[in-house]
C-alpha cells in the first residue's frame, strides 16, 4: 500500500508541474509558482511515505523530509533549498500584497520543480529496490 501511495503521489507530482507549465505560457506566474512548490511538495510527500511518515502541515513535510530523506544522504541535499525557496516564493505570491512574480521566477521554479520530481522518481525507485533487497 505504502509503494502504490508513493506512485500514486509522484504521478500528481507530474501532473501538476504540467499545470505549472501549462500556467507559465499562460503567463499567470504566480499560478505558475504555486503550482511548482506542490509539484516539489508532493513529491516530497511520496517519498516520506516509504519512510511511513507524514504531517498536516507543510513546515511539518518539509522537516520530515530534511530529517528522513535529505539527511540520511537518500536525496540530495542542493534540492533540499529547492523546496525551501518555492515555498518561501508561493507564499509571497499567494499571501503577499503588492508581490509581483516575475516570468523569470516562474520559469527558475518550474525548472527546479522538474529538476525536484525527476530526482524523486529515481530516488523512489532506489528506495522501494533497496527495501525489497532487504
Amino acid at each position: 500500500m505504502r509503494i502504490e501511495l508513493a506512485e500514486y503521489r509522484l504521478n500528481r507530482a507530474k501532473d501538476i508541474v504540467k499545470e505549472s507549465e501549462d500556467s507559465l505560457k499562460q503567463r499567470h506566474f504566480a499560478l505558475s509558482v504555486n503550482r511548482s512548490y506542490y509539484a516539489m511538495f508532493t513529491s516530497a510527500r511520496a517519498l516520506l511515505v516509504l519512510k511511513e511518515k507524514d504531517s498536516s502541515k507543510h513546515s511539518g513535510v518539509i522537516a520530515l523530509f530534511n530529517q528522513y530523506i535529505i539527511k540520511p544522504g537518500i536525496f540530495p541535499k542542493e534540492y533540499s533549498k529547492f523546496l525551501r525557496e518555492a515555498k518561501r516564493i508561493r507564499e509571497d505570491a499567494d499571501y503577499g500584497d503588492f508581490v509581483e512574480i516575475t516570468e523569470e521566477d516562474a520559469e527558475i521554479q518550474l525548472k527546479n520543480a522538474k529538476k525536484f520530481t525527476e530526482e524523486a522518481k529515481r530516488t523512489m525507485q532506489r528506495m522501494i529496490t533497496k527495501a525489497e533487497n532487504g
